[in-house]
């Protein structure tokens, strides 16, 4: 008959693992004898042998169990179904290390090449860092709620850079979001805006954008809390009868002396 420690040494485990196989239900934890002492017999050993054996091999002590008591046939089935179930974590741990060998890249982590090519095109038309930053939150916000719409709208986004209003309008944001509190600069992303407003209403395109309108008022939200100065921006658009961000809205012009 063993103690527990000539057990554990016989099976080459710890102390502390039969103790947790006992707690699991895996090994029958034997009654005490009249000086108080568990004794363990052969079979105890063959049992945490065998316990042991699964474990270190990969299978999950959820499923030890049934193997222990299976007959050969379904031993071997089951070891197979493990062995598949092993198969798609490695597969879901390659993944994940390749994710994490993007961390180097920073944005690509989190975002489709498609919108990592049009945030670089923004970086060579000198568009600066902080504003990128804020443009990167939304188009997180973009990959994880719709991506199905990424395609269409970086299409969007690289027509419109074609267009030397939306440039300047790229160049006048990132300045003002680099220099807050210039109300000059401000008003004159407003006049900006409100030429390229209207000549998307001319065309239609206004209210066009595939998001709903959970997303719309997160990537309104993303703006407004990543730039202060963008508050005050929106004020000045809705004192000229244009509001929202994401999606604009023609409304009445607002009264500059009435809170928002």
């Amino acid at each position: 008959m063993l103690t527990i420690s000539q057990l554990a040494t016989y099976a080459g485990v710890t102390v502390r693992a039969v103790r947790h196989y006992h707690k699991i239900g895996l090994l029958p934890e034997p009654a005490r004898d009249r000086s108080g002492y568990r004794s363990y017999d052969s079979a105890a050993v063959v049992r945490l042998i065998r316990i042991h054996t699964l474990a270190d091999a990969g299978v999950p002590l959820a499923r030890v169990q049934e193997l222990l008591d299976a007959a050969p046939e379904q031993f071997g089935d089951g070891v197979q179904e493990i062995d598949k179930e092993l198969r798609a974590e490695i597969r879901r741990l390659q993944v994940s290390r390749r994710r994490l060998a993007m961390l180097a890249a920073g944005e690509q982590l989190a975002l489709p090449q498609s919108v990592v090519d049009y945030l670089d095109r923004l970086r060579r038309e000198g568009v600066s860092e902080r504003y990128l930053e804020m443009e990167r939150g939304a188009w997180i916000m973009i990959a994880a709620q719709a991506p199905e719409a990424i395609d269409a709208v970086i299409a969007a986004k690289h027509e419109q850079l074609e267009d030397p209003d939306t440039r300047k309008l790229y160049s006048l944001v990132s300045e003002a979001v680099d220099n807050q509190g210039d109300d000059a600069l401000l008003v004159e992303i407003a006049d900006l805006l409100e030429r390229l407003y209207l000549r998307a209403a001319e065309a239609g395109q206004l209210g066009d954008e595939p998001f709903d309108d959970q997303l719309v008022e997160l990537l309104d939200a993303v703006m407004l809390e990543s730039a202060p100065e963008a508050a005050r921006l929106l004020a000045i658009m809705e004192e000229r009868g244009w509001k929202g961000w994401t999606r604009i809205e023609r409304v009445p012009p607002r009264d500059p002396d009435t809170q928002p």
